[in-house]
């Protein structure tokens, strides 16, 4: 993902992946909050799903079931659709982008000089060392970058729980015809595709369309066996959790890959910072949490879009000062974030009376719609706002949507009053001028990352309205409004302070 937005922004960076070839491990079966409208905004989503982005009706937080359709402005939207399926994907892209991905090539050694990094890589055919302007490790939780940069990585691991999962087979009989969910008989429904606690430990049965069953089960201390991990222990761990009623499991059908896997402990870290000089950190390199309620592509790729067009930005030289530091200010603040109502939940599913009382008391609170949907934006990330210093409600905030102009991956200016375009004009060679039919501000600077640096004040002067039914012009012309004046313009003083601000000096005098 970061490749192809720096590629977007006319940098071509190198790939080194260690991996050979697609990963058949199981991992991710979806993507849930706001990451989904930025990879629409990209154009990437209709290459993921059919359908059109839409909120999920129901999703969780906790083990607790959300009724999110009886929010009108509902954040949650969700896909379901393989990790392997979105690696192909912006595997893609990137490769239409012209970025070069070396596969079978791991870092080995880094070291910093003054204007550059120097990277010892192992390859198929042996060692051999890069030159490059920078250096970004998006290599997971057990980051070699981080390591080498010595970066800390301080946080809260959790060693009671063992987490176990496999494909499956479950008879007919069990299959709830109603609600798609797992019928026990004696004990009751476990509802699809949701967490469900009980006072030994959780559960998640996931039937996907394809045939497929997914069954995981979370035990606290209940020690694994040195074994390698089996089908027979599932059931085991099954029974447990279920206070002693067996499921009758069997081997998975078809071909795989089939999961099979145990995961023992867990941890929630948060680097310590995510840039050392010309390195950076993005994703799960910078943040490790737990999966539950899938906040990790999410997070990490929201990462990656915001960094791109910063790091791109200071490599062609139009960054203003301190602009890939705002990488750190406004992304770690949301890896704090999903770290921390992680950890909340991982408590909440605890085993015990007391936590029982908890989640009495915390359902209680869900029933009430502010915190329902104070809890929905938490869990799309959408409640993330940038700090720009302006009181205006919309600027920090994510953008509405702008339809296909947004593809570019540039900044928009969206001057829906004809006025503010020769404002502009100097920052012609990064900036596009565009009007859209939006609802919103009739004027709006949008970074690439879809969030807002500056809006027309909702108090300016009545302004011309466009026309609601008119396409939106992509070629708009940056000297549009010009012989209105552009001191005249409407809030031109504040639009260009904010130009300044985050897209540089400008190239040209106006």
């Amino acid at each position: 993902m970061l490749a192809c937005e720096l590629a977007l922004a006319g940098v071509k960076p190198l790939v080194l992946e260690q991996r050979t070839g697609p990963s058949d491990e199981q991992r991710a079966n979806g993507m849930v909050g706001q990451v989904i409208r930025l990879l629409d905004r990209r154009g990437l989503y209709e290459r993921l799903s059919p359908s059109a982005p839409v909120p999920a009706a129901q999703f969780m937080f906790a083990a607790f079931p959300l009724p999110l359709q009886s929010l009108s402005d509902n954040p949650v939207y969700l896909v379901m659709v393989p990790q392997r399926k979105i690696e192909e994907t912006l595997a893609e892209r990137a490769a239409e982008l012209g970025v070069t991905i070396r596969l079978g090539h791991a870092l080995s050694g880094l070291a910093q000089k003054d204007d550059r990094v120097l990277v010892d890589v192992d390859g198929p055919d042996g060692p051999y060392r890069i030159e490059a302007r920078y250096l970004v490790g998006a290599d997971g939780g057990r980051s070699v970058t981080r390591k080498l940069a010595g970066i800390g990585f301080p946080g809260v691991t959790t060693d009671r729980t063992v987490s176990r999962t496999a494909h499956v087979t479950v008879p007919a009989s069990y299959r709830d015809a109603v609600t798609g969910g797992l019928r026990v008989p004696g004990y009751g429904v476990i509802p699809p595709f949701l967490h469900h606690r009980t006072e030994f430990g959780l559960i998640a049965y996931a039937p996907f369309p394809d045939g497929r069953t997914l069954l995981s089960v979370n035990t606290y201390d209940m020690p694994a066996p040195a074994s390698d991990f089996t089908l027979a222990e599932l059931q085991e761990a099954l029974t447990h959790v279920l206070g002693g009623i067996e499921v009758p499991l069997g081997p998975p059908d078809g071909d795989g890959p089939h999961l099979l896997r145990r995961l023992e402990a867990g941890n929630t870290r948060l680097a310590e910072r995510y840039r050392d000089g010309r390195v950076l950190l993005v994703g799960d390199a910078a943040h490790v949490h737990s999966a539950m309620g899938g906040p990790g592509l999410n997070l990490g790729l929201q990462d990656a879009v915001n960094l791109g067009w910063k790091l791109a930005a200071t490599v062609r030289g139009w960054a203003p000062d301190g602009l890939l530091d705002t990488y750190e200010t406004e992304r770690r603040p949301a890896g704090e974030r999903v770290t921390m109502h992680t950890l909340a939940q991982r408590t909440l599913v605890g085993p015990g009376p007391e936590v029982t009382a908890l989640r009495t008391l915390f359902g209680e609170l869900l029933r009430e719609p502010a915190v329902l949907r104070h809890i929905a934006a938490l869990i799309a990330g959408s409640d993330i706002t940038y700090p720009t210093g302006s009181d205006e409600p919309v600027v920090g905030r994510f953008a509405p949507d702008l339809g296909p102009v947004t593809r570019s991956g540039r900044p928009l200016l969206v001057d829906n009053t004809g006025l503010l375009g020769s404002v502009a004009a100097p920052w012609r060679d990064r900036v596009d001028v565009v009007s859209v039919p939006v609802e919103g501000p009739a004027a709006m600077l949008v970074r690439p990352d879809s969030y807002v640096a500056w809006a027309l004040p909702t108090a300016a002067a009545p302004l011309p309205a466009p026309d609601a039914g008119a396409s939106p012009d992509l070629g708009a012309s940056p000297d549009a409004g010009a012989d209105a004046g552009a001191g005249a313009a409407p809030g031109a003083e504040a639009l260009r302070s904010a130009l300044t601000r985050w897209f540089g000096e400008p190239a040209a005098v106006s």
